[in-house]
């Protein structure tokens, strides 16, 4: 019988630290819901500490995960701790995860700590989060540039204090797969009581070997690997789930472990997570891009038609790959259509929301001949952007482009229960019109990134617009889809506009 590998996803905390991507309640939900779906053992709801919003949607997600842990991150102090045992309470299987940094220049520079007083704090952290649960992680921040003499003591003391899982991050991504492997292996050799607890692995990408040392990891004794959705995570992002496990599972020769995930799910799970964050998967992604099962060359395909193993090492059908064809339409009922989202894992919460999105749906079918599964993930997207405190509305607008004339457009937008006009001239429709917006928003935003990505394929396929909008210091990102480009940037901008006016804040847990 192969190990467990626990797989800790943590796409709704670290994931959510990506320039922008902060999530509402709402959309926490539908990812844990489809965290839940897709097999997850542990999920990392967020850092209850950081906002009372936070705080809210751990407990949200908390009351309906029933197959999966809930988990809240915490820095090792009383006030933290508390905020994360009160989020985990309504869970079925919650868990406190409370970290502290162990590296020199952190206790030095950060902390401003002594080494024994770090001892103490992750010894009192992980002693109060065992009022809540049984279930505590403790996480040596730093371990990577951290003395190992060091790291044996302090964990050493948190296993003696309860701890059941200890996680060795590699915060800064500096490590390389041969040397993590071999800290790994020596902590589980040097820390007494280490057969005790679930050893764990926690890498970030900053030299593009966040995968490769978490596997580096699992080959020399972890057997929890912490992990995001196409790894998503701040500055050069964390180790992709989707990897990880098809890693795992495709060299079984090699590891002898084994996930509990669904991978039918991976491709559903990784389109609503890029929805949900404005944040698109390249292409060329391992296993989730567009490409991972497209061949090109001529050579390929000669193979691929003679045996289909000569080039592939997976099947695109078990990682999630198909098309999946809505087969409702203009009258279908509504009854049908509810159907279908509970088996997408969405879940409307009022039937006022229910009847507004299938109103939308009916106004797609209209436009579009057929309808997939990813255009109502994305339906249900700009439904939750519509409602981030709408202060501005795109009521109308008019987009002109002709061959030798300047674009222009025209735009009427809602405040405050007035309308505004405004026209504009651009480079192009887009550009017109976010200009057009701008004359009555007077944003004084700096655009950092225009994204456009197809929901589906064909010529009426709806697109996807990413915006990223950055003043005083707070990033956002906004979406919209339509099948009209230059409608969807419209509703990507005032979507980003909408959430700089709402102010809500966030505070980063590394703080």
């Amino acid at each position: 019988m192969a190990d467990k590998l626990i797989i800790f996803d943590t796409t709704l905390r670290d994931g959510e630290q990506s320039p922008g991507a902060s999530m509402t309640r709402e959309e926490k939900i539908r990812i844990a819901r489809q965290l839940e779906k897709l097999g997850a053992d542990v999920i990392e709801a967020g850092f209850a500490a950081a906002s009372p919003g936070d705080a809210d949607a751990i407990k949200s997600i908390a009351r309906i995960i029933e197959r999966s842990a809930v988990c809240s991150l915490a820095r090792a102090n009383e006030r933290d701790v508390r905020a994360a045992g009160e989020a985990i309470g309504p869970a079925r299987s919650g868990r406190i995860h409370t970290f502290i940094a162990t590296s020199p220049i952190h206790m030095e520079k950060k902390l401003r700590m002594t080494p024994d007083q770090v001892v103490e704090n992750a010894v009192k952290a992980v002693k109060l989060a065992l009022e809540y649960t049984d279930d505590v992680e403790f996480s040596a921040e730093d371990a990577v540039r951290s003395e190992m003499d060091f790291l044996v003591r302090v964990f050493d003391a948190v296993i003696l204090a309860g701890a059941k899982t200890l996680n060795v991050p590699d915060t800064v991504g500096y490590s390389i797969p041969a040397l993590w492997g071999e800290r790994i292996r020596q902590l589980i050799e040097r820390v007494p009581g280490s057969d005790k607890v679930v050893w764990s692995t926690h890498c970030h990408n900053d030299l593009g070997m966040a995968v490769a040392n978490s596997l580096a990891a699992v080959m020399n004794g972890a057997r929890q690997v912490e992990c995001t959705i196409n790894g998503l995570g701040e500055r050069a992002g964390n180790a992709s789930l989707e990897e990880i496990v098809m890693a795992v599972k495709t060299r079984r020769d090699v590891f002898q472990c084994d996930s509990r995930i669904d991978t039918t799910q991976i491709v559903p799970t990784s389109k609503l997570v890029s929805s949900i964050t404005g944040y698109p998967v390249q292409p060329n992604k391992a296993i989730v891009g567009a490409n991972a099962f497209a061949h090109e060359s001529g050579i390929h395909q000669d193979g691929m038609i003679k045996h289909r193993e000569t080039y592939e090492i997976m099947r695109a059908e078990d990682v999630g790959w198909s098309t999946n064809k809505l087969t409702l339409g203009k009258l279908s009922g509504r009854n049908a259509f509810r159907t279908r989202l509970q088996e997408l894992g969405i879940v409307l919460e009022s039937e006022e929301a229910l009847n507004t999105a299938f109103a939308h749906f009916k106004d797609l079918a209209d436009r579009k001949s057929e309808i997939f599964d990813e255009d109502l993930q994305a339906l249900v997207t700009e439904e939750a952007a519509a409602h981030v405190s709408e202060h501005y509305r795109l009521v109308s607008m008019r987009a002109h482009s002709e061959t030798g004339e300047p674009p222009s457009a025209r735009v009427v937008l809602g405040i405050g229960g007035h309308e505004h006009v405004a026209e504009a001239k651009g480079g192009g429709p887009v550009d017109a019109t976010l200009k057009a917006i701008d004359q009555i928003a007077q944003s004084g935003t700096e655009l950092l990134l225009f994204s456009v990505n197809n929901i589906t394929s064909g010529t009426d396929a709806q697109g996807e617009v990413t915006v990223r909008l950055s003043r005083g210091g707070r990033i956002v990102n906004g979406q919209g889809a339509d099948t009209d480009i230059v409608v969807a940037s419209a509703k990507a901008y005032l979507n980003a506009l909408n959430k700089l006016h709402a102010g809500a804040e966030r505070a980063h847990p590394q703080v």
